[in-house]
């Protein structure tokens, strides 16, 4: 069995070692104590792994904590994965709705910044001097 300390793994996967405190004192990671040293297992890097890849693509530490439940109690791999399927496909139909939301939304920022152009270009026009 691999072990590996904080530091090892704040530099394999470019994280501070508060970054991995945290995740233990969320009860994601449960590294070995060797005095005040931290030793962290296999399962623990491949938990560190797993996290990081769900915060990258923008899942919850509470959803991210849910999956590795699964992980953890559930030795059926078709559940697993069908479980990460289903995650996988909430998270994109959520994305492509923001999505959506901020297409209407940049078009109506550019209709009322056309507006308020107009109005400043007669404010400004209004004010010239005739000649």
């Amino acid at each position: 069995m691999s072990h590996y300390t904080i530091t090892q793994l704040s530099q394999e996967f470019s994280v501070t070692t508060r970054t991995i405190r945290f995740y233990e004192s969320e009860g994601l990671l449960s590294p070995e104590r060797q005095g005040q040293a931290r030793i962290y297992s296999n399962r623990d890097r491949v938990r560190l792994k797993l996290i990081l890849r769900g915060k990258r693509l923008g899942f919850s530490l509470k959803e991210i904590r849910g999956m590795l439940d699964i992980y953890d109690f559930e030795r059926d791999e078709v559940k697993q994965l069908s479980v990460m399927i289903d995650k996988i496909r909430a998270r994109r139909t959520l994305l492509i709705q923001q999505r959506q939301d901020i297409d209407i939304l940049l078009g109506e920022l550019g209709v009322v910044e056309k507006e308020c152009l107009d109005m400043l270009q007669q404010q400004t026009s209004s004010r010239e001097p005739n000649e």
